[in-house]
């Protein structure tokens, strides 16, 4: 076990059992789910005001490294405009992490994944605010 706690970096371990941002938001501004090929599944919740992200929180049933992933995305998109939060790539995310194992890369890309559906879903409900009030109840 300590072998663990060695071969990670402070980034990594914080954005892995960090859970501040665990929380699915009833009426976000932008929703997002994306499932990979491995069966994990996050969901990312925007709130926004003014075209830039207040609050990111996310849900996911997956593992360890797509927490790290999805907290890491979490943390880069909020404060950012939609438009700057589209910039976001995965690359961006494994560099940050650090130590995010090789095998488990395509966790960035689904956390990534996930934030770009949230910030279409965040524009369409700019463009026509009627939509957000027929969505769907949220998993979990």
């Amino acid at each position: 076990m300590n072998d663990f706690w060695n071969k990670h970096s402070e980034h990594y371990l914080e954005m892995a059992f960090r859970t501040d941002r665990l929380e699915i938001i009833s009426n976000p501004d932008g929703y997002g789910k994306n499932t990979g090929e491995c069966g994990d599944t996050i969901e990312i919740f925007l709130t926004v005001n003014n075209d830039r992200i207040q609050w990111v929180s996310f849900a996911t049933d997956g593992c360890m490294n797509t927490r790290a992933c999805a907290n890491t995305v979490a943390e880069m998109a909020e404060k950012k405009t939609l438009e700057d939060a589209w910039k976001i790539i995965t690359e961006d995310v494994i560099a940050y992490l650090e130590t995010l194992p090789e095998e488990s890369f395509h966790c960035a890309e689904l956390a990534v994944g996930a934030l770009y559906l949230a910030l279409t879903n965040a524009r369409i409900n700019q463009q026509d605010p009627w939509k957000k009030l027929y969505r769907k109840n949220f998993s979990k």
